[in-house]
């Protein structure tokens, strides 16, 4: 079908197509290259090349135009009255009768009515739109031919296919809860945003079946669990290191209680004096563990309470924030799709009645044509504006997330941060309460050292001695 010609019915700007081809109704344009898909390039006679839509033109039909595609006849064959050859998009050709809208695969012999060879094969082509049939879906206008697919990197695809002449067996996008994702054999490693680093921004964009097989979870309510369980965690701890602040209270109360107690008060001598300091070391003990818990309660457990007091709070805007934009997402997505039937709504209409005008010509016919391509145009004018709308939506969703779930990181890692660091103040406590109970027994064991029996007996006898003289023996 290259090298055949055709005129443009309606203009097309082409300005939203990176290889789109401007022109007014009216205009030749020689076909350079017919791909499968609805999308055409041409050649205008001022030299410029590029896309459209196949729809906007109609083919020039003349003999000897456009050379026979392999298979058929080298020669021209005149066509009996009635009849009209076409090209399909594909480039295979067919025949029309314009009196009674019968077509056919085979050509039709000089004689009317019946075809070069026997057993013709007619079949329901496809109907005519704008001079010609066209095999299987409407073409949209470039603008509108695929959603936009957002990398990883935070950059948009442009709308439509990246090469409109490639053939494409398959989507370029996979569509997940509204969101348009590269597909997977497109694009089977995405470039990530924060490579190495296994980051929040790179692995929470889909759902994910919840344990118990009953439905999913967005990813980013995943992220907010976990946050919501670093939260609960950190109160625990709270409440742990408040329980070990209690014993420790309660401890050196006992200490104090049992340092005042009377029990072996009236030992005397060497022993008696490191009898009184194990009870005074009880009391010293006693101080230490009260100025420990202190401490604690201080420099431990206070933090942990206060640190991200309105976490909760904060994340339930977050979180309500993030709703509203998939809601907003979800809405944009749903007037796409609506306005995408309007659009193929619109297209048979003009199809249907330009089949009409190759029927019957009339003034009302063609003022319907008019019309319906008025429309048809306006629904393509409203399905590139909901594009638009869903793509802004799509682009404000991803960086919001991208933006919360870094900030959600940033948090989770200054949590931890937050608690290693008081639980290092935790051990360093212990440690110096176990110095200063060190520091307390002490002097019980220089005194223990110092405790010398004879000399507490000595002194002992020399305080409460009766006499130092020795009976004598009885005489008979």
């Amino acid at each position: 079908m290259s090298g055949a010609r055709c005129r443009t019915l309606y203009p097309f700007s082409g300005e939203r197509h990176g290889q789109g081809l401007r022109f007014a109704a009216g205009e030749l344009i020689t076909l350079l290259q017919v791909p499968d898909g609805g999308w055409w390039e041409g050649e205008k006679e001022d030299g410029l090349r590029g896309w459209f839509p196949a729809s906007y033109v109609q083919l020039l039909e003349k003999p000897g135009m456009v050379p026979p595609p392999p298979g058929e006849e080298s020669h021209i064959v005149i066509l009996p009255p009635g009849w009209q050859s076409y090209l399909s998009p594909q480039g295979r050709r067919y025949y029309v009768n314009t009196a009674t809208n019968e077509t056919t695969w085979e050509r039709p012999s000089s004689s009317p009515g019946i075809p070069a060879s026997p057993g013709p094969h007619r079949s329901s082509l496809p109907p005519t739109v704008n001079g010609y049939h066209v095999a299987g879906t409407p073409a949209y206008p470039p603008e509108t031919a695929h959603m936009s697919v957002r990398k990883s990197t935070g950059d948009s695809q442009n709308l439509g296919s990246s090469s409109p002449g490639k053939k494409q067996s398959k989507e370029n996008t996979i569509t997940i809860n509204c969101v348009t994702f590269p597909h997977p054999d497109t694009m089977p490693e995405q470039q990530l945003l924060k490579p190495t680093e296994w980051s929040y921004c790179d692995y929470f964009w889909a759902d994910k079946k919840d344990p118990q097989g009953n439905g999913t979870v967005a990813g980013f309510e995943l992220l907010l669990q976990k946050q919501l369980k670093g939260k609960q965690m950190q109160k625990e701890m709270s409440e742990f290191i408040r329980e070990r602040i209690k014993i420790e209270e309660e401890y050196a109360k006992n200490l104090a209680k049992l340092s005042q107690n009377s029990l072996a008060a009236q030992e005397e001598g060497s022993l008696g004096e490191a009898w009184a300091q194990v009870k005074k070391s009880l009391a010293d003990e006693a101080e230490v563990h009260l100025k420990f818990s202190a401490k604690l309660h201080s420099e431990v457990e206070k933090p942990l309470m206060n640190f991200r007091e309105n976490f909760k709070k904060d994340m339930k805007k977050c979180d309500h924030h993030i709703a509203d934009l998939r809601k907003q997402l979800a809405s944009r997505y749903a007037a796409v799709e609506k306005a995408r039937k309007a659009l193929t709504e619109r297209q048979r209409d003009l199809e249907m009645k330009t089949q009409q005008l190759e029927i019957k010509l009339s003034n009302k016919t063609e003022e319907d044509i008019k019309k319906a391509r008025r429309k048809s145009t306006q629904a393509g004018d409203d399905l590139m504006r909901c594009v638009d709308l869903y793509n802004q939506a799509q682009s404000k969703w991803f960086e919001e997330m991208v933006t919360t779930t870094l900030e959600l990181e940033r948090l989770e890692v200054e949590r931890v941060e937050m608690i290693r660091q008081h639980l290092c103040q935790y051990t360093q406590l212990r440690h110096e309460t176990d110095m200063f109970n060190q520091s307390t027994v002490e002097p019980v064991d220089q005194l223990l050292r110092k405790v010398d029996p004879a000399k507490d007996r000595e002194l002992w006898v020399r305080e409460h001695k009766t006499g130092n003289i020795r009976p004598v023996d009885m005489e008979i």
